[in-house]
């Protein structure tokens, strides 16, 4: 994977439905084109529609054979997966 084929989003401070539906064709666009890193360092609120959305990305990624990153999770990205019991399932996408 080169790292120009790496595109960059960044999710914003309220990932909810609407998030959800906005996000869902830029990531889809960008992981079949390579590469996704998604900065998750401003999420003040996650639903739980977006983090299976980023799981839903993760598995398309890897049918594609490229990688989705997800980096500098905030403390309420991290607590919501944590609450959720999520741990495992985003451990292969996290970065930093």
């Amino acid at each position: 994977m080169a790292d120009a084929q790496l595109k960059t989003i960044e999710m914003p401070a309220v990932a909810d439905t609407g998030v959800v539906d906005n996000m869902r064709e830029e990531m889809l666009d960008a992981l079949n084109a390579g590469s996704l890193e998604i900065e998750l360092s401003n999420v003040e609120r996650v639903s739980t529609s977006a983090l299976f959305m980023l799981l839903s990305a993760g598995e398309a990624a890897r049918q594609h054979n490229y990688e989705l990153r997800l980096s500098a999770p905030s403390e309420h990205f991290s607590s919501a997966v944590s609450t959720l019991g999520l741990q495992g399932a985003f451990e292969p996408y996290m970065k930093g």
